[in-house]
Parts: structure tokens; C-alpha cells; sequence
């Protein structure tokens, strides 16, 4: 009987040091979890920055040139156009009211200027 008693008190006491230390027990059977990327990460592949690498820089002197060329012919045809409104002018009176042809190449030639005016500003 001693030693059934021995043994009962052995499994009890041996009991408590397994509930003492559950975390211990089962953390080394347990998989730790994988942890989910963020959607709004940046992407490791582009270390450069979250878009991507960064835009490559332009050759200035060719865009110089291009909007020379179009200032020049967008110069050209402003030209053009108040000539003819200028012709337009010295045939119809003014005196009385403008033609609606007058006031629609009126129109034209100054979005024509503000378009050259922002091209010249840069």
C-alpha cells in the first residue's frame, strides 16, 4: 500500500511541474505562424523606391529643340490667322456688328498666344 501511495504522489507531483510549464510543452510541438505581407509593402524587387526605379533623365537639349520648333510653326500660324482676321476687319463695317467668323478667329488667336506664351515661359 506504501507503494501504490508512493506512486499516486509521484504522478500528482509530476502533474503539477506539467501544468507549471505548459508553454514550455507546447510551443515545441506548435508551428510558428508565417506572417502575412502587407499589400500596401513596398515591393522588395524595386529597391529603389515603392514605384519602381526611378525615371531616367531626359536629354534637355532635344526638348529645347522641339519646343523651339513648335513655338516657331505655333508663331507661324498665329501669324496666318490675324492676317486674315485683319483682312477679314477692312472688309466688313465695323461700325455696326462683328461678323461671327470675327469673333471665333478672334477667339482662335488668343489661345493660339496663351499657348505660345506658356511654351516660352517653360
Amino acid at each position: 500500500m506504501l507503494n501504490s501511495r508512493r506512486q499516486v504522489l509521484h504522478s500528482v507531483a509530476s502533474f503539477a511541474v506539467l501544468l507549471s510549464f505548459p508553454s514550455r510543452l507546447f510551443s515545441a510541438q506548435r508551428p510558428k505562424p508565417e506572417p502575412i505581407p502587407s499589400p500596401n509593402a513596398p515591393n522588395p524587387n524595386f529597391p529603389q523606391g515603392m514605384n519602381g526605379p526611378g525615371p531616367t533623365p531626359t536629354d534637355q537639349k532635344a526638348i529645347d529643340k522641339q519646343i523651339q520648333e513648335q513655338i516657331r510653326s505655333d508663331v507661324e500660324k498665329l501669324y496666318s490667322l490675324a492676317s486674315e482676321l485683319k483682312q477679314e476687319l477692312g472688309v466688313t463695317n465695323t461700325t455696326a456688328v462683328l461678323s461671327v467668323s470675327v469673333v471665333k478667329n478672334a477667339k482662335q488667336i488668343e489661345k493660339l498666344a496663351k499657348e505660345i506664351h506658356q511654351l516660352a515661359k517653360g
